[in-house]
Order: structure tokens, then sequence, then C-alpha cells
């Protein structure tokens, strides 16, 4: 699961995009999904512990893109194709993140996208860059459609969209759970 957190300014569109650790690429925050959370809810908390991501994130997936799990551009043996789901999440507010290094940044969506591109194959590349053609393509239909409904203008068939607040506090792990002891991030719906 990946959010593809942004903001707009003005008119401008922006996203957030954290440094991956290994290689120090800019990528969206992602991570896999958590037992016991939506896709949605998973990729909230990937937002929340990579960039310090407060927001609304939509619950249904607006793309989804391939990527391999050592980031070669080669098919290989060694190589794992994963489909990953992408979730628009509009930041609120932002605080420092849980991982160390992540480095969350604004870009202009040109910008985010040369970011992207950077150190990785064209097939890949291409596709980071389609995510955030169709994010900015979606975030303008969301705010058409939202203008348009605050005018009582009759709406003009655009699906309505569920976003759900990203809200987190720190739990002790349960006595009894197989783990290392360390505080939980628990969804607050």
């Amino acid at each position: 699961m990946a959010a593809v957190c942004y903001r707009v300014r003005s008119t401008t569109v922006e996203f957030l995009l954290v440094k991956t650790r290994g290689s120090g690429r800019w990528t969206f925050p992602k991570g896999s999904a958590e037992p016991g959370l939506t896709h949605a809810q998973a990729a909230a908390l990937e937002a929340f512990e990579e960039a310090g991501v407060h927001g609304r994130i939509e619950e249904t997936s607006f793309a989804t893109y391939v990527r391999r799990k050592d980031g070669d551009s080669r098919k290989s043996a060694a190589s794992k194709e994963l489909t990953v789901l992408a979730h628009l999440c509009e930041v609120t507010r932002l605080e420092a993140p849980q991982e160390f290094e992540r480095n969350p940044t604004w870009f202009s969506a040109e910008k985010a996208k040369g970011c992207l591109r950077e150190d990785r194959g064209a097939n890949y590349a291409a596709e980071l860059a389609r995510v955030v053609d169709r994010a900015v393509a979606r975030i303008q239909r969301l705010r058409l459609n939202s203008a348009l409904a605050a005018e009582h203008r009759p709406k003009d068939g655009l699906q309505k969209v569920q976003f759900i607040d990203c809200a987190w506090r720190t739990v002790d792990a349960p006595k009894a759970s197989v783990g290392n002891g360390k505080p939980r991030r628990q969804f607050l719906n």
C-alpha cells in the first residue's frame, strides 16, 4: 500500500515524498498490509510513520503500480514483482516522522515526477510518473466536484469519494502477544 500524500497551495498540487532507507531514492510512503487494518488504513499508517502525516486518506485506491522488491529493473530470479495500491492522502498537518532519515519533502507534480525517475528503470519510472499524473487529475476532479456541490449546482455524475481521517495513538503491546514488546500504533476511527 502507498499513500500518495498531497496538499494544494493556491492552485498548485504538491506531493510529499520520502527517501528510501537503502538507496536514498525518493518515493511515496509505502509498506505492506497490516493485520486488522484496511488497505487505506495501512497506507495511512505508513504515511504517519515515514513522513509524520496526519490527514484524510481515500478509502479506495485510485491507481496501482508494479515494483520490483529488490528495485532491479531487469527480470531475474531474485526479483519479485509487487503490485502496490495507491491511496490519495490529503495532508492536514505534519509532525516529525517515526522513522529516521526519511526527509519528507514537498514537490510540485513535475518535480515529484523528476525525483521519482532518478536511479530507476524506465518502466518503473514511467509507472510512478503515471501515478502522479492520475493523482493530479483525481485531485482536480475532487476539487471541482466539491466546488460544484458547495454552489448547490447539480452534480456532474462524479462518484462520491469516501475519505477516512488518519489519527493515531500509541498503545502498549499486549503482554501475551508474540513480538518485541515495543509500543504499536493503533488506528482511531
